[in-house]
Order: structure tokens, then sequence, then C-alpha cells
């Protein structure tokens, strides 16, 4: 009698989901019904800067797989502003994100997804742009962030930084907004980002954080990455950590601020600097699509042996009218889509990155051949939306 041949088991990316802990309103429960078998978190409660300590970490991770959950990615942990800045303490920021490093991986936690972008993480003009279906979608408008700039904000010399048409724009959306328009548009801006994680900045507090870097070149800032790289990476090997950073969001110089990792030729540079394979990247997609400079089914087949972990979000991008390049502080508007609906060829980052997997599992990578990844700035919809759930 003929043999049945074993089924082919099927080559897939693990689905992962972010999780901000036990206050989150989204349960562990709900996260099993969308079938992802990781969770992505962080110890939210630990002030920038700190250790983590293994019985924490332990205490997470307890916490995951009793609910059935691999604790897949971290998802962050903070860079001190000190080492972004290359302030002379420094180093003892950076003895402390190595101690955490071991400490992860002593636990088993392999993956930490991070960022140099200075001061906040991630900036949005509009977190409840309405989209075509009813649902609410992230979306940043430039003419906005330039009306914050340069009116709410004030920063010193921001006028000298935009071409004539823009400034223009950006008085006429602000003379359109009332009292509770600036009030939202700051709010978006600066409350709540996970910049900070505790406690939103004051609009005070963001104009002397973001003065900091006032004397800070974009050629200063990507040197103190690399300090911070070639410093941490011989940990990270020893502890058998994959360091995944994430993209300025947005890819480009925003408030006078200098970007770390915004382009092909930053991520290119960033790898080079220390030459291992836990010196990685987090493949967002909707980030790097963000910038018009950026051809992200290019770069996921160029960096796809250095990608440890993979946002899928989709964007469609609106540019300034003629005859800017967009490419300037605020560069082009854009919208967060529906994943399959956007300026990406989303089909195409996946097939790359399976690929990228058989590959791995070719070479004999083992665990470590695994790449999650997780839907990133989905649209708030149905209950989202009725139980006021934030993004």
């Amino acid at each position: 009698m003929e043999a049945v041949p074993a089924p082919v088991k099927p080559l897939l990316l693990e689905e992962t989901w972010r999780w901000y802990g036990p206050n989150d309103p989204v349960t562990l429960e709900d996260v099993k019904q969308s079938g992802a078998t990781g969770i992505v978190t962080a110890l939210h409660q630990v002030p920038i800067g700190e250790v983590w300590s293994e019985a924490a970490i332990l205490e997470r991770k307890k916490m995951l797989e009793d609910a059935g959950f691999t604790w897949s990615v971290v998802e962050s942990v903070p860079v001190h502003e000190s080492i972004k800045l290359g302030k002379g303490d420094r180093d003892k920021y950076i003895d402390a994100y190595k101690q955490t490093v071991r400490n992860l991986g002593k636990c088993g936690i392999r993956r930490i997804c991070y960022n140099f972008m200075p001061v906040l993480d991630w900036t949005r003009t509009d977190l409840t742009r309405r989209w075509p279906d009813g649902s609410e979608a992230l979306a940043y408008d430039a003419d906005e962030l330039a009306a914050f700039d340069l009116y709410i904000l004030k920063r010193e010399g921001a006028e000298k930084q935009y071409e004539a048409s823009a400034l223009a724009r950006a008085k006429a959306v602000f003379e359109k907004m009332d009292a509770q328009a600036r009030q939202a548009l700051q709010q978006n801006i600066i409350a709540g980002l996970p910049g900070r994680m505790v406690e939103a900045y004051s609009i005070e507090e963001f104009r002397q954080a973001i003065a900091e870097y006032k004397n800070v070149t974009p050629v200063q800032m990507r040197e103190n990455l690399a300090y911070f790289l070639r410093n941490i990476i011989p940990t990270c090997e020893e502890a058998s950590v994959f360091m995944a950073i994430h993209p300025d969001d947005p890819p480009r110089p925003i408030l006078g601020l200098p970007p770390a990792c915004s382009t092909r030729d930053d991520v290119a540079a960033l790898l080079k600097v220390a030459d291992s394979r836990y010196n990685g990247i987090t493949l967002c997609v909707g980030t790097y699509a963000s910038s018009p400079q950026n051809k992200v089914e290019d770069m996921a087949k160029e960096f796809a042996s250095r990608t440890h972990f993979v946002h899928l979000r989709n964007v469609t991008k609106e540019m300034p009218p003629a005859p800017e390049t967009g490419l300037g502080p605020a560069g082009c508007t854009f919208t967060e889509s529906d994943h399959l609906g956007g300026d990406v060829d989303m089909y195409a980052i996946m097939r790359t990155m399976l690929e990228e997997k058989q590959r791995r599992i070719g070479e004999g990578w083992g665990d470590s051949a695994n790449i999650p990844f997780r839907p990133d700035h989905g649209h708030k919809m149905l209950d989202d939306m009725k139980a006021g759930f934030g993004v």
C-alpha cells in the first residue's frame, strides 16, 4: 500500500498583537479572538533609563504564557534622551540598557523593537480622521503641523525652515481654527504619546525638550545612534537578543528635530556601523511609505536579512502643491489607509518576508528564523468607537 505523504506545514510569519499591559482596555481574552499567538508588549511602568529586573520580566512573561501566548517582541525598551543627545551621562544609561538586554535574554525574550526619534515616538495631527466607511484613522497633515510649529509651539527660527507657499498655507489653516480646534491639534501632537510613556508634555515642557536639540545636526544625531549601537550590539550578541530599530515617524525632519532613521540610506548606514545580524530593523511598512523618498518594496528585499520584526500598515500620500518638493520640514500629508488599499504593495512585502524566513530555515537559524509581524495603527471601528478606545 502506497504511503500517504505527511501534510505540508504552511510557511507562515508569526502573528502578533500589541498589548499595553494589564491596564489595556483590550484584554488578552480579546486578543485571543484575533488569532494572534504572540504578544508585543513592554514594561511601561519602568521609568525610562532604569533597568528591567528579571523578576519583573518573568512576571509579565508568566502572565502572557498563562493566557496561552508567547512574549514575542519587546516594544519598546525606550532609549533615554541623554543617549540621543550625546550627553556626558549617556554611558550610564547605555550600561542600564545593556543590563536590561541581558535580563531579557536570560528570560528567553529575543527581540527588541526600539526607536531613536527625538522627544516623541511618533507624531500625527489627527487621531480621528473619518474614513469613507465611517471608521476613524490616524492622519498627518503637513500644513496643520506647520501651523502648530509656527503659531502654537512658536519655535524660534521655525519660519526660516518653510517655503513661502507652505508659510501661507499654514497661516490660512491656523486662522480658520477656533480655540477648541487649536487645543485639539496641540493635544494630538504632544499629549499622551509614547515618547513620555507615563504623562503628557505641557506645551512649555515640549518647547524645552525641542530646544535641547537646537544645535544637534543630523550628522551628530546619527553619530549618537552609531555610538549607542557600537556599545549595545556586543551585549546583544552575548545575550542572543535582536535589536530592531523603528524608523522616525514621520520619516522626515519635523519641528526642527534631526532625523535618525528615515530613509533607505539611513538604514544602510546604521547596519554597517555594527555589522552583526543582531543589529537589525523593524520594517514598519507604513512609516517608510510615508516618505516619497522610500521605495518600500525594494527596501524590504534589500534589508530582509536584517529584518527582525514587521509592522504591517499602509498609507495614502498627498503631495503639496507644486512647485514644492514635499521633502521639507513638514513634507507630504498622509492618512493611515486600509491595509490592502494604500500606496504599498502589501503582497510583495509578505512574499519577501516569507522568502527570507525560508532562507533562515535553510541556514539553520532555528527559532530565530521566525519573523513576527503585527497590524499597526488600524482604524477604530465598531465597538472600538463605542467604547472610546484610544490609539
